[in-house]
């Protein structure tokens, strides 16, 4: 494939992840950051999860600067367990607009639909119900069809799916992510997991986690930061926040005695900001490995190690 038969009419990818010249494009998005390690690259058709839109009962991506949707059959970036219940989900009697994420779990597809109306037809459920290999569907989060408890894995951990809940776009940088982590966090004695999630570092550092959500210690990172008391009993931090990043909890390690940070971001803007913190108060940026988890579009995962 030399060029994505979609790039230029779906909205879904700002770069053409099959051009030539694709892995330049993207570089030059972080030229500007002090990065010590090789890219990571991760592959096409291996993406688990995605949000699709519906609206006027055509269900599909967004075209590029606009509200209209482009019904796509097959996205060469997506797992086939998804395009191959794209079909069936576009033959759906969508009613109203909204968002509607796809996430191929362990066990099955999971089906989240967000909408301003607040309910589903008879007809939508009976729909539903003849679609093949998903386990859960909801519609705002109540429950339209559910086989199963959509399951997803951690290092031999099995938890629960919840609908909406974050997960790595794809398994592939999921694990290499989980494995740079294990490998960075080294002869930690007491680790704990920020911005936890579901666990993808947590079991496997056998960390302490804590979260606004997740399987960890529900507590909102963003206006309770661990404090430098509670970050006493930890040699190491492992952070992985939203967009917004992690200013409040940086401003609290840099007080701490926290020897070694492990930061990933998914934001360049926010990694800098939050990276400055952290220097000006004593630690050193010890490596920065950038990994294209969001394939085609214009975002970064950023791996980095601070050590005091």
């Amino acid at each position: 494939m030399k060029t994505c038969p979609f790039f230029g009419v779906c909205g879904g990818c700002k770069y053409d992840f099959a051009a030539p010249d694709y892995r330049a494009q993207k570089l030059s998005l972080i030229s500007d950051l002090p990065i010590t390690g090789e890219a990571v690259w991760i592959a096409p058709n291996t993406r688990r999860r995605a949000d699709f839109a519906f609206a006027d009962g055509v269900f599909g991506f967004y075209m590029a600067h606009s509200k209209n949707i482009v019904p796509v059959r097959n996205c060469p970036l997506l797992v086939d367990e998804i395009n191959n219940l794209l079909p069936q989900l576009e033959s759906l009697p969508w009613g109203g607009a909204g968002a509607c994420l796809v996430t191929l779990c362990d066990n099955g597809i999971d089906v989240a639909i967000t909408s301003a109306v607040p309910y589903f037809s008879g007809e939508f459920k009976c729909a539903c119900d003849k679609l093949k290999n998903v386990i859960r569907v909801t519609w705002n989060e109540r429950t339209v069809i559910q086989i199963a408890t959509p399951k997803v894995s951690f290092s031999g951990h099995c938890v629960d799916y919840p609908p909406n809940a974050f997960l790595q776009p794809t398994v592939p940088s999921e694990n290499t992510l989980r494995e740079m982590v294990v490998a960075a966090a080294g002869q930690s004695h007491r680790v704990a997991d920020l911005f936890c999630g579901l666990g993808n570092f947590t079991f496997a550092l056998n960390a302490d986690g804590f979260d606004i959500s997740g399987i960890g210690v529900k507590r909102d990172l963003f206006s309770h930061p661990l404090t430098v008391g509670m970050l006493g009993q930890y040699d190491c931090i492992v952070m992985d926040p939203p967009r917004v990043g992690a200013f409040a909890q940086c401003r609290e390690l840099v007080k701490s005695n926290v020897k070694r940070v492990i930061y990933i971001s998914c934001n360049p803007i926010t990694w800098r900001r939050d990276a400055n913190v952290l220097i000006r108060g004593g630690f050193e940026l010890k490596s920065l490995t950038p990994v294209d988890q969001f394939v085609g579009s214009a975002h970064w995962e950023l791996f980095s190690v601070f050590d005091k």
